[in-house]
């Protein structure tokens, strides 16, 4: 038996244990047994389906296919056991319900194939690969004395993934073609739409006597780098996660910003206040289930509403508010357009303008896609917010 910090397992008529790592908070596997080239596909897939782990020790790319093979069989439509009404079917916020359900069991069933690793984040596997850079991007260094350790091939495989894109960056339109270089578990900035409309909106004239603007939630630092690049002389950017600053200051000196950008860990704003303050909340109001997905899912709406709260207090006279925020919450059912009125409205808040634009990703042309109809409609916005006025606000 295993417990949240550590899997245990018999080899070779001897007690084994290593320390677990699960970067989606996923607690260790109850059941552990050796795995090799004699389990087949079909059993393996019913070993995991039942939250058996197998611990691969056999070759590493043979492993890689067998993932594939589990995959495939966790993705292959299941017919229903009984049909559902129209209207349950076509209710968006049902489809979506069910569409985290059908991510969330994925997940834990393709997280049983896992793999032990050194201290010093190497593998024994015939074929594996040197993956000791990605491993200490995300977990930090390793050494010689630490306690072995295994995690999920498939969590190995995505740490592969982000390590490859940050070597290779992803070119922002908005910087020229410059490049942004996400660190793991920091949302890459991938959907340029966005940043497009930070670069167009025109600025605040407040600007003009105080060139000073905040980023909240920086993540990359992309938006502040898209500020710099306009001309604003100061940009304080913020975000509570150590990852993401590390990320933005990377990506800062990259592009030569550290002189006109600060970075500071904090949890929404700076105490002092601004002509223009941004921010690029989660989109949708849902629970998290892993690192990456704290920069698309904010619980109850914490972070907008956190943002949109604290607004009026942190603009000088004249100052505006950019709320970066796509609307396809509203066309899933989990937010609706009068609501967020409301919140802007009881923050003592107005709207002066508003940005549009549609997202260009492949999901929205993917007709096979559960959630195709709400990313169809969707419309990414940049809202322009200024504070009322004493009458305003009586």
């Amino acid at each position: 038996m295993s417990d949240s910090t550590h899997i245990s397992w018999t080899e070779e008529g001897q007690p084994r244990r290593a320390r677990w790592r699960s970067e989606s908070g996923a607690p260790a596997p109850k059941r552990v047994m050796i795995a090799d080239d004699t389990l087949t596909a079909d059993a393996a897939f019913r070993l995991a389906s039942e939250g058996t782990a197998m611990l691969w020790r056999c070759d590493f790319q043979n492993a890689r296919q067998l993932l594939q093979a589990l995959a495939r069989r966790t993705d292959k439509p299941k017919k229903a056991s009984k049909p559902k009404s129209a209207a349950a079917v076509a209710a968006p916020i049902d489809r979506f319900n069910l569409h985290r359900q059908a991510q969330s069991q994925r997940a834990r069933t393709l997280a049983m194939l896992v793999i032990e690793f050194d201290g010093q984040h190497q593998i024994s596997l015939r074929r594996a690969p040197n993956v000791t850079q990605a491993c200490t991007e995300a977990y930090g260094p390793g050494n010689a004395t630490q306690e072995t350790y295994v995690a999920s091939l498939r969590e190995l495989l995505g740490l592969i993934s982000a390590h490859e894109w940050r070597k290779k960056g992803v070119e922002v339109a908005a910087l020229d073609g410059q490049r942004i270089h996400p660190h793991y578990g920091v949302f890459a900035p991938v959907r340029g739409e966005y940043v497009q409309l930070v670069r167009d909106a025109p600025l605040p004239k407040a600007l003009a006597g105080n060139s000073l603007a905040f980023d909240i939630g920086t993540g990359t630092g992309v938006l502040a780098a898209v500020l710099a690049r306009r001309g604003v002389a100061r940009v304080v950017a913020t975000d509570q996660e150590p990852r993401a600053l590390a990320c933005a200051r990377d990506n800062l000196e990259r592009l030569g910003l550290t002189t006109q950008v600060t970075l500071q860990q904090l949890d929404l704003f700076p105490p002092e206040r601004a002509p223009l303050v941004v921010c690029n909340p989660p989109w949708l109001p849902a629970r998290p289930s892993s690192p990456l997905e704290h920069a698309v899912y904010d619980p109850e709406s914490r972070m907008l509403r956190g943002f949109l709260s604290g607004l009026a207090a942190h603009l000088l006279p004249g100052g505006e508010g950019w709320l970066v925020l796509s609307d396809l919450a509203e066309h899933l059912g989990l937010r609706s357009r009068d609501q967020l009125l409301t919140w802007i409205n009881e923050a003592g808040l107005r709207v002066v303008g508003r940005m549009d634009t549609r997202p260009q990703h492949a999901k929205v042309f993917d007709a096979q896609d559960t959630l195709h109809s709400a990313r169809a409609a969707e419309i990414t916005s940049l809202w322009r917010l200024a504070a009322k006025a004493a009458s305003e606000a009586l």
